[in-house]
């Protein structure tokens, strides 16, 4: 199985940036993609951006162009600059698999929280 385990996040202001690791430990050889989720309160789970062996990326549009996803053996980043309000959420680290545009997570990290506020 694999485990994953989040660090990074925290209170920032607008326009700030952070960013989020994850190390992947145990069978990290099965992980073909890995990706970064938010969950803002009240809202629904969402997909903010993906990345594959290849390397290959995908981004919500939400956040193109101000977050970076990039993979370094058994660690994943999410570079988050420009951060605004709406970016605040519980965010988490996952792996899994991709087709095409299509990421599917299977195991996931326990979150770590970003808020953005002045």
């Amino acid at each position: 199985q694999v485990q994953l385990v989040e660090s990074g996040g925290g209170l920032v202001q607008p326009g700030g940036s952070l960013r989020l690791s994850c190390a992947a430990s145990g069978s990290i050889f099965s992980i073909y993609a890995m990706g970064w989720y938010r969950q803002a309160p009240g809202k629904q789970r969402e997909l903010v951006a993906s990345i594959t062996s290849g390397p290959s990326t995908n981004y919500a549009d939400s956040v193109k162009g101000r977050f970076t996803i990039s993979r370094d053996k058994n660690t994943v980043y999410l570079q988050m600059n420009s951060l605004k309000p709406e970016d605040t959420g519980v965010y988490y680290c996952t792996s899994g698999g991709r087709s095409g545009s299509y990421y599917y997570p299977s195991r996931w990290g326990q979150g770590t929280q970003v808020t953005v506020s002045s």
